[in-house]
């Protein structure tokens, strides 16, 4: 295959296949971890190949230190502190933050819209 962008259908099969993986990947936790594992180590790779992002709902399904497969009560610790998420990866010890300010805010705003609208009516 030359340099360049890739084909939009072949990206879109990488990204069935990335998510094909991660769901492959938290089925199979409870018995085989190490294969679990492999199967994040090969969507990274496909998602490197193919120059695509890896889909949202899987991005903090893994550890970006150590690559392995994050399942919370298993490896992994989440906690919410100071209006962020923290996700402790138990195999490395490595602490992803997530912020959480745009979701209060949404919060916020539409129930200060809903008071207003009651006030109005």
């Amino acid at each position: 295959m030359s340099r360049g962008k890739r084909p939009k259908w072949m990206i879109e099969i990488a990204i069935e296949r990335m998510n094909i993986l991660f769901e492959r990947a938290e089925m199979e936790f409870e018995r085989h971890p190490e294969r679990s594992n492999r199967y994040v180590v090969l969507a990274k790779k496909l998602s490197t190949k193919y120059n695509t992002k890896i889909p949202d709902k899987w991005a903090r399904r893994y550890c970006k230190r150590c690559n392995k497969f994050l399942y919370p009560g298993h490896n992994a610790t989440v906690r919410l502190v100071n209006e962020e998420v923290n996700i402790l990866c138990g195999e490395c010890g490595h602490v992803m933050k997530i912020p959480y300010h745009k979701e209060k805010k949404n919060k916020r705003r539409a129930r200060y819209e809903s008071i207003k609208k009651r006030n109005d009516e």
